[in-house]
């Protein structure tokens, strides 16, 4: 992913946190000589020799998998907020541009079975179930239902590298900075609401 220096972000912390709150990624690998994609949670976890890998699954049914033996390199994508930014909300004449936030994550991907399917598949509905009235559990599902479990393929990825950008106009003076943030909040589109509130964040 192409970034220049202003917009890196390496702050580890940072990058975890991102990928914990944006889970739903794009997963990207070469099936049959084919790039193919699919849009699935991608959870971030810390594995038994403390490194960090994702985890997740895929349908039987859906093809990709079968190219993770053939070549075990892939690409994960994960999105945050992004907007456009219009150069009038500048105090001289500019292009508009666009703000977001965005990591890549390379890795090794490799097939889990057993009891290590089961596992991904309870750490997954209890991340997403923790806030529910009446939270589903995997243990208290009848054995017909998770025979379900036997028509997916989990995988771990093991990290090789990770690149992460946020561009929230850093290259802009503190006037036009929080200028930029007062016009995006009066938008009040929820994807421009959240920029702005990244930007706040930023130090200047």
């Amino acid at each position: 992913m192409y970034t220049p220096d202003l917009y890196k972000n390496e702050n580890r912390d940072d990058i975890h946190a991102f990928l914990q709150e944006n889970s739903f990624g794009i997963l990207i690998n070469q099936t049959q000589g084919k790039l193919t994609a699919t849009h699935i949670p991608l959870e971030l976890e810390t594995d038994k020799e403390g490194n960090s890998i994702l985890y997740g699954h895929l349908s039987k049914e859906n093809p990709q998998w079968k190219g993770f033996t053939e070549n075990d390199e892939i690409l994960a994508v994960f999105s945050g907020p992004h907007s456009y930014i219009s150069s009038s909300w500048y105090d001289h004449e500019n292009v508009p541009t666009w703000n977001y936030i965005a990591v890549h994550v390379y890795g090794r991907i490799k097939i889990v079975e057993g009891e290590a399917v089961v596992e991904s598949l309870k750490k997954l509905v209890d991340k997403y179930e923790k806030a529910s009235k009446n939270p589903v559990r995997v243990e208290d599902l009848s054995k017909e239902t998770m025979m379900q479990a036997s028509g997916v393929v989990a995988f771990e990825i093991e990290i090789t590298e990770i690149q992460a950008t946020k561009k929230l106009s850093q290259n802009r003076d503190d006037k036009n900075y929080q200028n930029i943030i007062s016009e995006l909040e009066k938008t009040k589109e929820n994807q421009s609401v959240a920029v702005a509130n990244e930007m706040k964040k930023c130090p200047r």
